[in-house]
C-alpha cells in the first residue's frame, strides 16, 4: 500500500482539512477579544495590515495580497469606509481602478494594533521559532494546493 492510499481515512479527526478548519477558527477566536479592543472583526483586521504594509493599493491589488476576490473584499472596504477608516476613490489615470487608502483614524489605529502580534503569542503560548516554523509549513501547503487546484481545471 503506497503512502497515499494509506492516508484514506473518513474518520473526521484525521482530515487535514478539518485539522486547519479547527485550528484557524480557534485562532481567530483567539484574536476577537483583541481585535475587539479596536473596534475591528478580523477580515477587517487583515485589510489594514495589508493597507498598512503597502500604503495606498488597488482595490484588485489588496484583494490579490488578501487571496480573496473582489465581491469578498468589496463589503470589508464598505464597511471600513463608514466607520472612517479607509477611504475609496477612482484612480485618475485609469477610471476602472479603484484605489484604497488609510485615513488618518486608521493610521491612529495602528499604533494600538502593534501590540496584537505579541498578546496573540502570549494567550496561545507560541513561541517565535514556533511560530515561524508552522507559518513556513503552513504556506508551502497552501503553495502545494494552489498548485494542485489549478492543475485540476
Amino acid at each position: 500500500m503506497t503512502e497515499h492510499e494509506d492516508a484514506g481515512s473518513l474518520l473526521l479527526d484525521e482530515q487535514l482539512c478539518f485539522a486547519l478548519y479547527a485550528a484557524q477558527r480557534a485562532v481567530t477566536a483567539a484574536y476577537r477579544p483583541l481585535l475587539d479592543e479596536l473596534g475591528l472583526t478580523y477580515p477587517q483586521y487583515l485589510v489594514l495590515l495589508v493597507l498598512w504594509e503597502r500604503g495606498e493599493t488597488t482595490v484588485k491589488e489588496l484583494a490579490a495580497a488578501l487571496r480573496l476576490d473582489y465581491g469578498t473584499v468589496s463589503p470589508l472596504l464598505k464597511r471600513l469606509a463608514a466607520a472612517g477608516l479607509v477611504r475609496r476613490e477612482r484612480a485618475a489615470h485609469d477610471e476602472r481602478s479603484v484605489l484604497v487608502a488609510c485615513t488618518g483614524r486608521a493610521e491612529e489605529l495602528r499604533e494600538r494594533a502593534t501590540r496584537v502580534p505579541g498578546a496573540l503569542l502570549a494567550t496561545t503560548g507560541l513561541g517565535a521559532a514556533e511560530v515561524a516554523r508552522l507559518r513556513e509549513e503552513l504556506w508551502q501547503l497552501a503553495q502545494r494546493a494552489e498548485t494542485a487546484a489549478e492543475s485540476a481545471r
